[in-house]
């Protein structure tokens, strides 16, 4: 069944010079960073605090322009919910850009990239991400035009955010990347950095610098997050322009937001929570709560919130320091099982109630209008997903005990 879910604002065939123009201001705005960043010199904290400030004025007085463009080209009301979607999508993205910057600090710290060196590589890291989230991007506004791929996209996102909470941390070892390994193939690798340079020749041969290996690898990290982040916003807003610049900008803030928190990130113990449970509301509005209030959630309750989950997880995270260099206490296992056991409960309990309506008993017992036009297939999908995020749960659950024996 191919539904349309929202008629577009801007459709890329009418509004084509829009996106031409927003990619030239994003052009003039790299230049205006590089012309500022030309030296070879490490960021401070106090240039990183500007810049921060700079990128997130910047995206305030975009969600402004919006909202005047999208009111005179259509209605105040429209340009209201564009500019709303525009910011939750801008915050999502943001937020879950603190998972990049955990990763940007363990390749620049595994391969010893001094900090005079770091911007540079992140320069060129986010004019790639554009490009990637850019495919990202076209790819899901084709997709999004049906109604099970809308589906699929939030249970993805329920799926991801339950085992960001639970699933233990990963060591990522850079040196085992395929990408690494596949680069190493076609040139050889000097063993010290040169300068600012990617590539160097070396009697005559033509060498990669590490600064290039740590380039390539944080390429693939970006793609890999945007695979998560991408279908995040798209729940949040089905404009694929309010994607686009939600995303753009985002990105582009994220340089200074490293060298600024780059000290600070293992303070944020408590954000990654936040994060999975911004990723599960999000992926819960896909599935349900935008068809239970007529096609569209309210935005405003969204971005409050989002907002509020995030500055509730930073607030405990700097309230309550994690511990370093102690174990985990009996009393945090048990904890985790039994919230990882009732969270299962949870998705169990919607499972058997998709099963019902997709059989037919529930609408008979009490009837949800809002769920007839879905028919049986969505509903069947959305509990074998529960199904599977209760398993996944209840055994991270008995890994949880476990440990506590």
């Amino acid at each position: 069944m191919r539904t349309q879910v929202n008629a577009l604002s801007f459709p890329f065939a009418d509004y084509w010079w829009l996106y031409l123009a927003f990619t030239g201001l994003v052009c003039v705005l790299l230049a205006v960073d590089l012309a500022f960043h030309r030296k070879t010199r490490a960021i401070s904290l106090r240039r990183a605090a500007l810049w921060t400030a700079v990128w997130m004025a910047l995206a305030l007085v975009f969600s402004y322009a919006l909202y005047l463009f999208a009111s005179a080209r259509h209605s105040p009301a429209i340009g209201r919910q564009l500019s709303l979607e525009f910011l939750a999508g801008y915050v999502v993205e943001e937020s879950l850009s603190v998972d990049n910057m955990f990763v940007f600090a363990l390749v620049f710290r595994y391969f010893a990239v001094p900090s005079r060196f770091q911007h540079r590589v992140l320069f060129y890291g986010v004019m790639g991400a554009m490009v990637f989230r850019a495919i990202f991007i076209a790819g899901g506004a084709a997709l999004i035009r049906f109604e099970l791929v809308m589906t699929l996209f939030g249970l993805f996102l329920v799926y991801t955010g339950l085992r960001m909470a639970f699933d233990k941390e990963k060591q990522i070892d850079p040196g085992d990347s395929a990408v690494v390994r596949w680069a190493r193939r076609f040139l050889p690798v000097t063993p010290e950095l040169h300068d600012g340079r990617f590539f160097v020749r070396v009697q005559g041969v033509l060498h990669m610098t590490p600064l290039l290996i740590v380039l390539l690898f944080l390429e693939t990290t970006d793609v890999m997050f945007a695979v998560d982040s991408v279908p995040a916003v798209f729940g949040v807003t089905s404009e694929p322009f309010v994607v686009y610049t939600s995303n753009v900008f985002a990105v582009l803030g994220l340089r200074a937001m490293f060298f600024l928190l780059s000290g600070a990130l293992e303070r944020f113990h408590v954000l990654k929570h936040g994060l999975a449970v911004v990723l599960v509301f999000v992926g819960m509005k896909m599935v349900w709560l935008d068809r239970l209030f007529g096609g569209r959630f309210p935005i405003g309750v969204s971005l409050a919130i989002i907002s509020s989950v995030i500055a509730v997880s930073i607030i405990l995270s700097l309230a309550f320091p994690k511990p370093v260099g102690q174990p985990a206490p009996r009393k945090l296992f048990l904890t985790r099982a039994l919230a990882q056991r009732t969270v299962a409960g949870a998705f169990l309990a919607l499972a058997a109630m998709s099963l019902a309506y997709a059989t037919g008993l529930g609408q008979s017992l009490y009837p949800l209008p809002a769920l007839t036009p879905l028919g049986a297939e969505p509903l069947y999908l959305s509990a074998a997903c529960y199904i599977l995020c209760a398993v996944m749960l209840l055994r991270g659950a008995n890994g949880a005990g476990g440990q506590t024996a």
